[in-house]
């Protein structure tokens, strides 16, 4: 049995956040929340150990924090679904997730008693459209505006490097949640009738349940062996047409209407690409160190998320 530890997570409201914190607490560790609004993070997410004020530049707060803690969990970001791209969006996302992190380590560094490891979000957008392409955590990575932003992004985390802290780099699929994020977007042309794969169709998806999620990070904090990239994939990934014909079937709905992605883009502009183009990532470091998927594969995931 581990220990209980002291964890401090950024973006606890988040759509990980949430969940990743109820963990936290029913395993009997002591989750710090770090918020713009701990107010409201009370009522979110409840039965956290504290609820502290914090903006990145607000050193007081983070280093209360950070100065004692066994972990950081470090997934403040701005949502890439939260509005229609724009150039000042973008920068935005860019911004939310490179001064964000910036802070968290010179936190980390200041720290008297700093936290042994930060496991720090990422994306597997590192890796940019790929096809068909097999990608694990050793494959290059990509060079459009997402796979920049992450790399930016991780290079900001490996620098709790050189305060002595493991550094793991949670490189996330598209993490299932019927309330928030891509499978939000997904479901409504379903609830509709009128769902079906996003053309051209054979584009894989690689996916993750956010249980699976919160279990690899949990997974990362308590497995010393684990620093650098981590997939957060499910093992399976499945082509678009395959996940929609899932999803209509546990929604009980058709899936039969193709949707063109000219028509996505114009619905929801450039964050279209990331349903749209494809990439099979598998998770080859965290299977290796022996985490257990509780959701492999897409079918059972939606119907535990949807059923």
């Amino acid at each position: 049995m581990n220990t209980p530890k002291r964890v401090v997570v950024t973006g606890a409201t988040g759509l990980i956040g949430k969940s990743l914190v109820r963990a936290l607490v029913a395993r009997g560790d002591a989750a710090v929340v770090l918020s713009r609004r701990p107010d409201e993070a009370r009522t979110l997410v409840p039965g956290a150990a504290a609820y502290l004020p914090w903006r990145p530049g607000d050193d007081a707060s983070l280093d209360e924090a950070v100065d004692g803690a066994d972990a950081v969990v470090n997934l403040g970001a701005t949502s890439l679904f939260a509005r229609r791209w724009s150039s000042a969006f973008k920068r935005e996302i860019r911004e939310s997730r490179v001064q964000g992190t910036r802070s968290v380590v010179a936190a980390i560094g200041r720290a008297s008693r700093p936290p042994s490891v930060l496991v720090n979000a990422s994306a597997v957008g590192i890796y940019g459209p790929r096809g068909s392409e097999l990608v694990d955590e050793g494959s290059p990575l990509g060079d459009d505006f997402l796979a920049g932003v992450c790399i930016s992004w991780e290079a900001e985390a490996r620098q709790a490097e050189q305060h002595g802290a493991r550094v793991v780099l949670l490189r996330s699929g598209v993490v299932l949640d019927p309330h928030e994020g891509a499978l939000k977007m997904l479901l409504l042309p379903f609830r509709m009738g009128v769902g079906g794969p996003l053309l051209p169709g054979s584009q894989w998806m690689s996916w993750v349940h956010r249980d699976d999620e919160v279990g690899i990070i949990l997974h990362a904090i308590d497995t010393p062996e684990l620093s650098g990239p981590l997939n957060a994939v499910a093992p399976y990934p499945q082509m678009n047409f395959e996940f929609a014909k899932a999803l209509g079937e546990t929604v009980g709905r058709p899936s039969w209407l193709p949707v063109p992605d000219f028509a996505v883009r114009l619905a929801v502009g450039e964050v279209a690409d990331t349903v749209t183009t494809g990439q099979y990532v598998v998770p080859r470091k965290a299977m290796g160190s022996g985490y257990a998927f509780r959701f492999p594969i897409a079918a059972a995931a939606l119907a535990d998320l949807l059923g």
